[in-house]
């Protein structure tokens, strides 16, 4: 049998609401400095979003490097099994997604799901950061619990670009 878990005292929520607040809106100098006091890089609010998936889903390229240097990993996925790369590929933050990479986020990193950053970037016609993914190693032709590639999601979503994008992208062991 477990332990029931403490209830949190409401200035507890409070600090806890303003970190990841800092992460939303990229105050990063307040971040280093709660890292450096030991606030742990890999916290996760009721959704399961990591304060990293918070500064790469909102675009906040300097937080997201401090986060990544104080330990934060780019593979810990939300409830939704989506990643940091996932989500920077859907909101089309090319810079972000190439500094999750730099820092070992999985080209073809699932979380605990079974959509691929690529795929999501071919979803919303997100061709340049296809084009880095591609670049980075990215399998177009990995599918999806329901047997989708990237394109096919792509077509499925009315995506202009990237279809063809991945129809002429290279494939492995070809």
């Amino acid at each position: 049998m477990t332990d029931p878990k403490p209830e949190l005292d409401s200035e507890t929520l409070a600090f806890a609401g303003r970190v990841f607040q800092f992460a939303r809106m990229g105050h990063a100098e307040e971040l280093a400095e709660l890292f450096a006091q030991g606030l742990p890089a890999n916290l996760r609010n009721d959704k399961g979003d990591s304060i990293l998936m918070l500064a790469a889903y909102n675009g906040q390229i300097d937080a997201t490097r401090v986060i990544l240097e104080a330990g934060g990993d780019p593979e810990l996925a939300n409830d939704r099994g989506q990643t940091p790369l996932a989500g920077a590929a859907f909101k089309g933050e090319t810079e972000i997604a190439k500094l999750l990479l730099a820092h070992g986020a999985q080209v073809d990193g699932i979380g605990d799901g079974t959509r691929t950053a690529l795929m999501t970037a071919a979803m919303f016609d997100r061709t340049e950061i296809v084009d880095l993914l591609l670049a980075h190693g990215a399998d177009p032709d990995l599918r999806d619990a329901s047997g989708k590639s990237a394109a096919d999601m792509a077509r499925a979503m009315g995506a202009q670009a990237t279809p063809e994008q991945l129809d002429k992208a290279p494939r492995k062991g070809i």
